[in-house]
């Protein structure tokens, strides 16, 4: 007794009070609802929040690409966050198993974790960066500041003056003069933070084949990266779900910091006044709207597969139409704020090299280990700002990076769906952690950044559209609208808002469709600075593009061939036809048209243990059943003895057999 509560004080329960038991004893559940709240939220809100929408915004008429881009999130984003939500807490089951709603369409949710293994691949190859300059920055100095360094070149000048450290020698005024004037003659200014990112942190090759040597900080910092995601998974969302409280918080901690350092800086309004200021005659831009389509898209994780597995660890009756509210307006939000935390410092760079703002902003990695670093250089104390900034990437990366290793670790511990495996779940993350690990020591090569640039352009751009739209189509056109709304009902208590039903059949799918086209029409081929991608390397691009999206005919085809049928026409049927353990994953959820299907198919998503309990349970039941008719029979025999008399005696001795 006395161990037991002392295992339940561990577990975080209170002395005297009843241990909370999962729901889905089989599978678990989320430990709250703040947990599951939080993870979706650090998995929404990643890197493309800080290094991606400000540069957009400003670049697509600043405050007047607000109108877009909430329209967009309106129409599109919410809706989409909301179905994959509702799709994997009805089921219960990952990207894989929640295709028993139209078991031809399960290429769809291999697709979705070829998407997720290569963001997973390539994604903490850039958190490994941010924990290397973190690293880097626990100095007294940030070794980015200066040009006299031995990777520095000719072309480099600093925005710090270097007078501070050539103090002590004889010819310091002629040194100096001969730099300032060599900057004035200069057209192209290098920076030290560009240097130190190309020359000294990538060791940068000329070329996306030539691989050169492997750069053995950057591979032990991507070790440290993979051991961090592997620990904090290591009992899945039980533990995720207690270390989101911190890394999902945290980096508004960091913003707000950082927000009000960079406001106080001089230029910082002109910073943010060039990210806000309207140009409404952009807002007649079909690129405009197509770019917040996009942006609102790709933010908030839609098709990755990561909403569907998050949200099958809820408890079947949870308010998910709720939390997607929550969780969207909360990445959108937190987009608009990253942006006056980047472009008041951006606004004070300006400032203090004289020159437009768009002269020093960027986006991407350039912004992330270029662009702000060398911000932070001009400011007091400038390894601290450093360390939280990098920090608050790493935090930022890593909310992202859990639900992409939990959404492949989750659906191949459903599909094979044994007592072992699902005991030693803890394996499979780490052996799918060693693989990533291994998949991303290739982008640690002095060519690494080529390759990451063309994964994050290829692998996850319109085939994440392509997927998303089949999606609705299956779940609206083929499994049907009615039968899911009354799915939804029969989860929420209450049917989805007359909006939503709008929105998931037709308007939802005409955005998706316009940013597929958009997508198409706008293409142009990856550049990374100068550096022009060979034919080579783009076709590996459209490769690995393909790659996910081909999982879906291929699928459906074997589907079909290995349904049963006579003709093409009814092995289609069969194949598209819902499977009969299509449902909510517990007996007792099973209710209404799924009534009839819970004998033997929820006895199968219990444990050993329940589902012996259970199957004894039906076996008393078959047993009250048969003496009860039993019973019903001497009853009517009795009946029919008592009609037979012929004195209208009741008295059924004389006679005991009546067919006699």
């Amino acid at each position: 007794m006395e161990e037991k509560q002392f295992a339940g004080i561990l577990n975080g329960a209170v002395p005297g009070e009843p241990v909370k038991k999962d729901e889905n004893s089989r599978r678990g559940n989320w430990g709250n609802q703040i947990e599951f709240v939080l993870t979706s939220v650090g998995y929404a809100v990643g890197l493309g929040n800080v290094w991606r929408f400000p540069y957009l915004c400003y670049r697509n008429g600043g405050g007047a690409f607000m109108l877009p881009y909430f329209i967009m999130l309106v129409f599109c984003g919410i809706p989409l966050f909301f179905l994959e939500l509702s799709f994997g807490q009805f089921a219960s089951l990952g990207c894989l198993g929640v295709w028993k709603i139209s078991p031809m369409f399960k290429g769809v949710g291999y697709g979705m974790m070829v998407v997720s293994t290569y963001i997973g691949i390539y994604y903490n190859v850039v958190i490994c960066i941010a924990f290397y300059y973190f690293f880097l920055s626990m100095t007294n100095l940030l070794p980015w500041t200066y040009c006299n360094n031995p990777w520095n070149t000719p072309d480099c000048s600093g925005v710090v003056s270097s007078y501070q450290l050539n103090a002590s020698l004889a010819n310091a005024t002629s040194s100096l003069v001969a730099g300032v004037s060599e900057v004035v003659n200069r057209t192209k200014r290098t920076s030290p933070s560009e240097e130190y990112w190309k020359h000294y942190v990538l060791n940068i090759s000329d070329d996306i084949g030539n691989f050169g040597e492997v750069r053995l900080p950057i591979l032990g910092c991507l070790a440290v990266s993979w051991a961090v995601v592997f620990l904090c998974l290591i009992r899945g969302v039980k533990s995720s779900g207690k270390v989101v409280y911190f890394t999902a918080t945290f980096p508004y901690v960091v913003l707000t910091i950082l927000f009000i350092r960079g406001i106080t800086l001089d230029g910082a309004i002109n910073g943010i006044k060039y990210y806000l200021t309207p140009q409404w005659q952009k807002v007649l831009d079909a690129k405009v709207w197509g770019d917040a389509a996009s942006q609102i898209f790709y933010s908030l994780g839609c098709a990755w597969g990561g909403l569907i597995t998050m949200a099958s660890y809820n408890k079947f009756h949870n308010n998910c139409f709720r939390d997607s509210i929550i969780i969207s307006i909360t990445n959108c939000a937190t987009s608009v704020y990253a942006g006056f935390v980047i472009f008041s410092i951006l606004g004070f760079m300006a400032h203090h090299l004289n020159v437009p703002v768009s002269e020093v902003a960027d986006h991407g990695p350039g912004l992330a280990f270029v662009a702000y670093p060398e911000a932070l250089t001009l400011l007091p104390i400038s390894p601290l700002w450093s360390l939280l900034f990098f920090f608050m990437l790493i935090l930022l990366g890593l909310g992202t990076q859990f639900c992409l290793l939990e959404t492949l670790v989750t659906a191949i511990v459903d599909e094979i769906g044994t007592d072992w495996i699902i005991k030693n779940k803890t394996v499979v993350t780490l052996s799918v952690a060693i693989a990533g690990f291994l998949l991303g020591v290739p982008l640690t090569t002095q060519a690494g950044i080529y390759w990451l640039l063309l994964m994050d352009n290829y692998a996850a751009s319109f085939s994440l559209v392509i997927i998303s739209c089949i999606m609705c189509i299956c779940i609206m056109y083929i499994y049907g609208h009615r039968n899911y709304f009354k799915d939804v009902e029969m989860m929420l208590g209450f049917p989805p808002p007359l909006f939503f039903k709008v929105c998931w059949r037709f308007i939802s799918p005409v955005i998706i469709s316009f940013i597929l086209i958009f997508t198409v029409i706008q293409y142009k081929p990856i550049t990374y600075n100068d550096y022009v991608y060979p034919g080579w390397s783009l076709a590996i691009g459209f490769a690995m593009a393909l790659s996910s999206v081909v999982c879906i005919p291929i699928y459906a085809l074997y589907k079909i061939s290995k349904s049963p049928g006579a003709t093409f026409r009814e092995r289609l049927k069969a194949a598209c036809r819902a499977h009969p353990k299509w449902g909510p994953a517990l007996q007792e959820h099973r209710t209404g048209r799924y009534a009839p299907m819970a004998s033997e198919d929820t006895v199968e998503a219990r444990p050993l243990k329940e589902r012996d309990e259970l199957k004894e349970e039906q076996k008393e039941k078959e047993k009250e059943k048969e003496k009860e008719e039993g019973k019903e029979k001497e009853r009517k025999d009795e009946i029919s003895l008592t009609i037979q008399g012929s004195n209208g005696s009741t008295n059924t001795h004389n006679n005991p057999n009546p067919s006699a």
